[in-house]
């Protein structure tokens, strides 16, 4: 699902504290602030920790792919049984792969993928490559080669006719759409690179709006993470090193385009066919 680098073009390491604004003493705002300020902080404080935990799951020697595919496959069984689990788990890694692929394209050691279960997987590299448009390929190598890999379920499903593969169909092209989603750090956020860093903010706007329909962690987790990486890149938008970062050629802005758009209209095509009403806890 996600792509975790230890160093990434235009991040800002330190914070600046927030500057409260005025207001008169006593008022509700200020008792407000107050109240919430400890709240804010510890989001902060967890946001941090949860990235820095992430960055530090690969170097762990014990949590080999192979352990960590195992541990999620018996996650996921709990709900959907360990039959989907397992095609699940070899959905989200032939997706991760496509990274990797990618990153070692591009000339940068990548780890293999870190299964973590409920959240999806996290390849470490120590960046995202020269330019905007290395992060844009590296970001849509993941749902490209993900939605290849979904089509061996459907591709069941349509020879034998069991809903099975027709669930699980459903799932990979789900799950290789959900990470187009224009927010940083999904894939679609690292497309976005390459070509507005503007649009960033419609798809934060828009998964705020998800996360309220659908409540979940793991749409939290990837709000707080993701503010806070398209904040730091947004406060260095104007700095020499991010102004080089997005100096791409125009034909690479829109070959992405091309991609982006043409790759979640065959995804969004291909969950409304494979649509099925059940629930997995029956699988």
């Amino acid at each position: 699902m996600k792509v975790s680098t230890q160093e990434t073009p235009g991040d800002l390491r330190e914070y600046e504290p927030i500057q409260p604004g005025r207001g008169r003493s006593g008022s509700f705002t200020e008792k407000a602030k107050k109240f919430l300020g400890p709240i804010a902080i510890a989001i902060i404080a967890f946001a941090s920790k949860a990235k820095a935990i992430l960055l530090l799951l690969p170097k762990i020697k014990v949590l080999s792919t192979s352990a960590t595919m195992l541990v999620s496959i018996a996650a996921y069984s709990l709900i959907w049984g360990w039959t989907f689990a397992l095609g699940f788990v070899l959905l989200l890694l032939i997706h991760e792969m496509g990274h990797v692929f990618q990153l070692r394209r591009e000339g940068i050691e990548a780890s293999a993928p870190m299964f973590i279960p409920f959240l999806g997987a996290v390849v470490a590299a120590k960046s995202m490559g020269d330019d905007a448009g290395a992060e844009a390929r590296v970001g849509l190598a993941g749902p490209v080669l993900g939605s290849i890999g979904t089509l061996i379920p459907l591709g069941i499903w349509l020879a034998t006719g069991e809903e099975f593969w027709q669930a699980l169909a459903f799932v990979g092209f789900f799950l290789n759409l959900f990470n187009l989603l224009p927010v940083l750090p999904l894939d679609g956020g690292r497309a976005m690179a390459a070509l507005s860093p503007w649009v960033w903010g419609i798809g934060y706007a828009g998964l705020v709006a998800l996360t309220f329909v659908f409540p979940n962690p793991v749409m939290i987790l990837i709000l707080l993470l993701g503010g806070m990486e398209t904040w730091r890149r947004f406060k260095a938008r104007n700095t020499p090193e991010s102004r080089a970062f997005h100096d791409i050629p125009r034909r690479t802005r829109i070959g992405v385009a091309v991609v982006y758009l043409g790759l979640a209209a065959l995804l969004a095509f291909g969950m409304t066919e494979t649509f099925l009403e059940r629930d997995f806890g029956d699988v």
